[in-house]
């Protein structure tokens, strides 16, 4: 529960993400590709390359590299290891810009776990996208293999 009050809080305190409103075909390229590069560096437990892909507020409420790979490790295993990711439609609520993303976590090797989990993007003011926050859905089913 702190985790989605941080999500939470986080999120409603960013400020414009999509500044103008209007986002375009390498908007959504970019905001993936970043989404896709903090995946891998979980991966490879690279905590500092995760977290150099955190919105700065969200980089000053976890304090470290560490501590955020940590939080990603324990609360969020499905980000943290997930065998499949799918990117959904992209969302725009006013200004706010959330992309859905799918990810399988298999348990064992017959079961997985189907999970969204929706980033908060924000742009940063060179233009830049972040992630600004991550919530994950419960498993909406489970697939056997």
């Amino acid at each position: 529960m702190r985790t989605f009050l941080l999500f939470l809080s986080l999120f409603l305190c960013s400020g414009p993400a999509a500044a103008d409103g209007r986002l375009n075909g390498s908007d959504v390229a970019e905001i993936r590709a970043v989404i896709h590069r903090q995946i891998e560096a979980l991966r490879r437990d690279d905590a500092r390359g995760a977290f150099a892909l955190v919105a700065p507020g969200a980089q000053e409420a976890y304090g470290t590299p560490e501590r955020f790979l940590d939080t990603m490790r324990t609360s969020y295993q499905a980000v943290y290891r997930p065998s499949a990711v799918a990117f959904l439609d992209l969302v725009v609520m006013g200004d706010e810009v959330v992309q859905p993303v799918q990810l399988t976590e298999r348990s064992g090797a017959r079961i997985a776990a189907v999970w969204v989990a929706y980033y908060a993007m924000q742009r940063q003011r060179d233009g830049a996208w972040r992630v600004n926050g991550c919530r994950l859905v419960q498993p909406s089913r489970t697939i056997s293999a």
